[in-house]
């Protein structure tokens, strides 16, 4: 039986790397002088254990550093794991490729998953402890470039306010609300635009310096290894951002555009992206309180495993979810290891992201409570991170028959919005991606050649659009308050073969609702014991790399817009 602990209970004792370190040795020696797969497997349990204590610590560090990132207790342990976080990696490292070059090989293939060793392949290619000194100083410059977020204020109508809050005008009813909101926005980050750029072009060479040291051309190869990515390539990518630009991007744009019309807009602006209805888009009509009321019946009716997950997050404290000055502005999902324990993350705003949080969001931490006894959960989590977010973005759709509670008669035009945003996000995560790559195979840019190559990708996959006379952003430095693309390089691809493989998810729903939900059920509880092509074969779905797959997708779910928007 699992036994739950409030988070804010959860105990945290600092890890000393020397405390390890000599259990580390003793993993790998075992493992290289080992007579038997048996005396492997027991070394593997210690190694298990290791990575328990280590990974919870750290993400209770990480964790009450982001919701108060001035909190000089939490900072310092956070920057701690920052400093030894490389080396642990190493010894990781080292005990994938004992594992991976042991003489008891054939016989470990038959007692282990074929995942997991396929998950060490990649492992073994991820790290080297030449760049040690390298992936210390990223971790510090991430760690800066989120506390310079954190800590980013705005003045907006006479109030100083964070990005967080700012977001909630940016996606106002009222146009020139919006418009206000965006120059402000552009004239804040362009106080910071040296440090911004700084930052960035630290990241961009120290990140290029690893991947010569290793011995690859750039960072690209490199960056796919340490995202652990083993069921598709670069090639795969590129073959996918092809297919968005031709199958996903038309229709986009004309939707796009017949939109605008319907609004009023003749010139779509930047600030007018994220508003998809006349009168502004729906908000929940009831508030923090209701929303986690709502949320809680809902997951109760949908079944007996997701009432059970939402009551265990309710009563362990288990989210942070208002804004204030010095916490971390985005939102994320994480995972207390030796508690079984999910923590969410967020920034409510009053908008329908506040409903988003505790359907995408819970998603993962659903995904983490169904996985966490799985076999190999301590390596393989719940899979990569196309697997993860697949988790996620089906959830909010699954969660759409239930938008009544939380916005009331329009409940209809949130499932419109949600389900045209989420579609007209692709384009913009393949401009994420698609940057990166140019970015990092080339890392000499100057500042002003990735804004011109921000503008230029923009104009490409998103050509509804238009920055002129937005102060700054215009210049092409959207991508600046854009955090994967400064912490997490190449991550934002994962998102959009998820909302593929999530649109399909909602697609079937749609047809039957009950047999949706139980393949959705059975691919979160699967997560890490199988690669994501084979999760998508089992639930009798398309893989977003097929032949196809896109404009079939992107044609049925046109139709559905045009089904929701008549119904409005």
């Amino acid at each position: 039986m699992r036994i739950f602990m409030k988070v804010s209970e959860l105990k945290y004792e600092r890890i000393p790397f020397e405390s390890i370190q000599n259990e580390f040795e003793q993993v790998l020696s075992a493992i290289k002088n080992a007579k038997s797969v048996d005396e492997i497997l027991n070394a593997r349990e210690k190694m298990l254990k290791i990575i328990e204590e280590y990974s919870t610590a750290a993400s209770l560090a990480y964790m009450r550093y982001t919701i108060n990132t001035v909190d000089e207790f939490y900072t310092n342990e956070n920057d701690y794991y920052d400093e030894i976080g490389p080396r642990f990696e190493n010894y990781l490292q080292q005990y994938a490729f004992a594992i991976l070059n042991s003489p008891l090989r054939k016989e470990l293939e038959k007692a282990l998953s074929p995942v997991l060793l396929k998950s060490y392949e990649v492992m073994s290619k991820s790290m080297s402890p030449e760049i040690i000194d390298e992936m210390v100083e990223e971790n510090q410059l991430v760690t800066e470039y989120s506390k310079l977020m954190a800590g980013m204020t705005f003045d907006f109508k006479g109030e100083s306010i964070p990005l967080s809050i700012l977001r909630k005008y940016m996606k106002d009813d009222d146009r020139q609300v919006r418009k206000e909101a965006y120059e402000v926005l552009g004239k804040g980050l362009e106080k910071h635009s040296e440090a911004l750029d700084t930052l960035y072009d630290k990241l961009v060479k120290v990140r290029d310096k690893m991947a010569k040291k290793m011995g690859y051309e750039n960072y690209i190869e490199l960056g796919y290894y340490r995202l652990g990515r083993i069921s598709y390539d670069k090639n795969m990518v590129e073959k996918f951002r092809k297919n968005v630009l031709e199958d996903i991007v038309p229709l986009v744009s004309d939707l796009k555009i017949e939109n605008a019309k319907r609004m009023g807009i003749d010139d779509f602006m930047l600030y007018d992206n994220d508003v998809y209805l006349p009168g502004g888009d729906p908000k929940p009509v009831i508030d923090t309180e209701g929303i986690f009321k709502a949320a809680q019946a809902m997951y109760r009716d949908m079944g007996q495993e997701t009432g059970a997950f939402f009551d265990m997050m309710l009563e362990n404290e288990a989210f942070d979810v208002i804004s204030r000055k010095n916490k971390f502005g985005g939102g994320y999902c994480t995972n207390f290891e030796k508690y079984k324990q999910p923590f969410i993350l967020a920034n409510f705003n009053g908008t329908s992201a506040d409903v988003d949080v505790v359907t995408h969001e819970a998603g993962h931490a659903f995904a983490n409570y169904m996985t966490a006894n799985n076999e190999y959960n301590l390596e393989l989590n719940v899979g990569g991170m196309e697997t993860a977010e697949t988790h996620s973005m089906s959830m909010e759709f699954l969660t759409e028959k239930y938008m009544d509670k939380f916005f009331g008669e329009d409940a209809t035009k949130y499932k419109y919005m949600h389900a045209f945003d989420a579609f007209s996000f692709i384009p913009y995560g393949t401009i994420v991606d698609y940057f990166q790559h140019i970015v990092y195979a080339n890392p000499d840019m100057t500042p002003e050649e990735r804004n011109e190559t921000w503008n230029k990708l923009e104009a490409q996959f998103r050509p509804y659009l238009s920055t002129e006379g937005i102060p700054y952003l215009s210049k092409g430095t959207r991508w600046q308050y854009q955090m994967h693309i400064y912490e997490v390089p190449f991550y934002y691809i994962d998102y959009c073969l998820a909302q593929v493989v999530a649109f399909e998810f909602l697609l079937e729903s749609l047809e039957d609702y009950d047999r949706a939900f139980e393949k959705y059920v059975r691919f979160v509880s699967r997560g890490g014991e199988a690669l994501f092509s084979d999760l998508i074969k089992e639930a009798g779905l398309v893989s977003p790399f097929e032949d196809g797959a896109l404009k079939d997708v992107a044609e049925k779910l046109q139709k559905h817009l045009c089904d929701l928007r008549a119904q409005i």
